[in-house]
């Protein structure tokens, strides 16, 4: 496993990992992508997908990639022992080139809706069940998103603001005052990988010249839900 310095990543909130998963794996993936069938949980444009929601389910490879050694060593070696929770595919192509403001992901998914406390804002999106939970389960969260295209700022690398995970959830008035630090743009090679905390302020652009931004999104998490709530991916 490539060790990186764990004493920064936790000071900065995220790292870049280059050469993550190998040439044959992101043909096998594109292939799927490219073939996934017709469900709510695909998104599709022109007949160009664009999005996937329940992407553990649909793509089979995801699956088998969220639970690699090379992927599992990493989250271990941030959070020890952990489950992947959710996947998602985002991608940025002239018909769907969007941008997206200075966010946290905030929200989870899980297997049902229960009532327990410290559990709000409930919601489902393409079926899955979401909910923002405590803040202390987010910030013991790790997202690994692997590119499947260069990324850089012509397609939309995403942008973040180092060490602003480290502030729970942000009221907008926190959040205006950070967007004033120094921003991180997270350019990384065809194969490699972000990894980030889910708290950590983040963004991106529009791609000014769109064509393909790739990116497999896990998350996982070191924790058991309280009350009988089951993460959706485990």
């Amino acid at each position: 496993m490539r060790k990186f310095d764990i004493e920064k990543f936790n000071q900065d909130g995220f790292t870049i990992i280059d050469d993550l998963i190998s040439k044959d794996t992101i043909e096998s993936l594109l292939q799927e992508i490219n073939n996934a069938p017709q469900t709510n949980a695909v998104k599709r444009k022109n007949q160009q997908v664009y999005a996937i929601r329940d992407l553990l389910n649909v793509i089979p490879t995801v699956e088998k990639l969220a639970a690699s050694s090379d992927v599992k060593k990493l989250v271990e070696w941030v959070i020890g022992k952990a489950v992947v929770t959710r996947g998602i595919l985002f991608d940025k192509i002239p018909v769907a080139n969007w941008m997206v403001d200075w966010h946290q992901d905030l929200i989870v998914a899980v297997k049902e809706s229960k009532a327990v406390e410290g559990f709000q804002n409930w919601s489902v999106k393409s079926g899955i069940t979401h909910v923002m939970p405590p803040v202390a389960i987010l910030e013991r969260m790790l997202t690994v998103r692997i590119h499947l295209d260069d990324v850089d700022e012509s397609n939309g690398a995403l942008l973040v603001i180092p060490g602003s995970h480290k502030f729970g959830y942000l009221r907008d008035d926190k959040t205006e005052a950070l967007k004033s630090q120094k921003k991180v743009l997270c350019s990384a090679s065809k194969g490699g990988a972000l990894l980030m905390r889910p708290l950590l302020l983040h963004s991106s652009h529009a791609g000014n010249q769109p064509f393909h931004r790739r990116v497999i999104h896990l998350e996982y998490s070191p924790d058991i839900l309280p009350g009988g709530l089951e993460w959706y991916g485990a």
